[in-house]
């Protein structure tokens, strides 16, 4: 990639890399989603059907322990996360140290150059239609569904499908922080379902990084509008970001409400139930302790 002039390698050295991994064609995975990417609105709408409809099948019938299913969904998440982390985070390092955080924001050599990183992305694109299955345990498990569930799960899923026809370049950050984050709370709710007492100050640590995680979001949004501003080349729409943007921002808010509520307010039935870390199978795993 010829970044003014000159020709840089945002590669890091991975220990192994996976014939998988190799043999990833970045204009392939594009030009499918290109042509299919709206698709995901029909995946959202079945998706909103099913749970609201479960809900109401379930209404009048004896709720399912689904531990087993629980706990080995957790461990395949929380699996697929950890490695996705330990595939595209060196790369976001290799590139922050090497080229600096313009690059990091603003050219997507993450998936143009590197077939390592560009696979995980698009595999972490493609996981947030499974990631639904979250919301099926609450249904039948007959959990509280709260707001902030199915909007994240609805909303994340448009805005990765719709970003990776654009190769935005701030998504390495979007992706490696997710990733992360989700390594560590997915592995949560398999320890809590295994029925492992998990200190409390786990699962604050790990809302405070989904906090984190969306102030971070935002803030790369606001530095590329800015460049963009300035006259900068940086390859995400102004569409892109403002999108983006709303999203986060929504996040932080519910997030926030959350983490008030489940950690704050003593008034609340926090003591009774115990807290988990927002999103995802959150209120599936509050009473299987």
């Amino acid at each position: 990639m010829m970044i003014n002039g000159m020709e840089v390698v945002t590669m890091p050295n991975y220990t192994y890399i996976f014939k998988f991994e190799d043999e990833f064609q970045h204009t392939d995975a594009k030009m499918w989603f290109m042509s299919y990417w709206t698709i995901c609105f029909y995946y959202v709408g079945i998706y909103m059907l099913v749970i609201f409809t479960g809900q109401q099948w379930m209404a009048n019938r004896p709720r399912y322990e689904l531990r087993g299913p629980l706990i080995t969904w957790n461990l395949m998440l929380a699996t697929f996360s950890i490695i996705g982390a330990c595939r595209t985070v060196p790369e976001i390092l290799h590139v922050i140290a090497n080229y600096g955080l313009y690059h990091s924001v603003c050219v997507p050599s993450f998936i143009i150059q590197n077939k390592v990183s560009g696979f995980w992305t698009t595999m972490f694109v493609l996981s947030k239609v499974p990631e639904l299955g979250d919301t099926i345990f609450i249904v039948l498990r007959k959990q509280p569904l709260i707001f902030l569930h199915w909007y994240h799960h609805a909303t994340v899923l448009v805005y990765s499908w719709y970003a990776f026809t654009e190769y935005t370049a701030p998504a390495r950050w979007f992706v490696s922080m997710n990733y992360v984050v989700h390594s560590a709370m997915y592995s949560y709710y398999a320890l809590k379902a295994m029925r492992y007492r998990v200190p409390q100050f786990v699962s604050m640590v790990i809302t405070t990084a989904q906090l984190v995680q969306m102030v971070v979001g935002c803030a790369v949004n606001l530095w590329a509008y800015q460049l963009k501003q300035n006259g900068e080349e940086c390859n995400v729409s102004e569409a892109n970001i403002k999108l983006s943007l709303l999203m986060y921002f929504s996040y932080f808010v519910l997030f926030a409400r959350f983490f008030y509520k489940a950690y704050v307010d003593q008034r609340g039935p926090r003591k009774a139930i115990g807290a988990t870390p927002a999103s995802s199978t959150s209120s599936a795993t509050k009473k299987i302790q």
